[in-house]
């Protein structure tokens, strides 16, 4: 598997230290790394960007987490290893990734249930990591980055 061209943050290297930046600033928003490892996960496998779901699975596999979660991402609400919170910041990815999929795309109770377990400045933390996430995706998926390969 070849990409379609080169990644456009390397293209356009200028780009680089702001996303770089923006990843430094989201990491030091409080939330558990493990927690922004699921998010981002989950974020890919929606998204079906096999660079990001390869890279973050090595990544958490790195940090720790075993392969029963990680196995079990794509199937949390089914699966018994992951916490309230963990559901939590789960579910408002799933909601803020698939924006297009319902007329409410972020429900109250979706909402809620993130505001039950992170505050203001873990929930700007996630969110910005969400849509970081689905930055990452939507160029990988558009220049077909394969998985295993390095490109950022």
């Amino acid at each position: 598997m070849k990409a379609r061209m080169t990644n456009p943050a390397t293209v356009l290297p200028e780009t680089m230290p702001a996303i770089q930046e923006l990843i430094k600033a989201v990491k030091k928003g409080g939330v558990p790394e493990s927690i922004l490892e699921l998010v981002h996960l989950r974020a890919s496998q929606i998204n079906g960007c096999g660079f990001c779901v390869d890279l973050g699975a090595r990544e958490a596999k790195k940090g720790g987490m075993s392969d029963e979660r990680l196995h079990s991402v794509a199937a949390w609400r089914e699966a018994p290893y992951f916490s309230d919170a963990e559901r939590a910041a789960l579910a408002l990815a799933e909601a803020a990734t698939r924006l297009a999929d319902r007329s409410d795309p972020v429900p109250d109770d979706v909402w809620d249930e993130a505001a039950d377990h992170f505050d203001e400045q873990q929930l700007a933390s996630i969110i910005l990591w969400i849509a970081t996430t689905n930055f990452f995706n939507r160029i990988n998926v558009t220049v077909k980055q394969p998985a295993g390969v390095t490109g950022w």
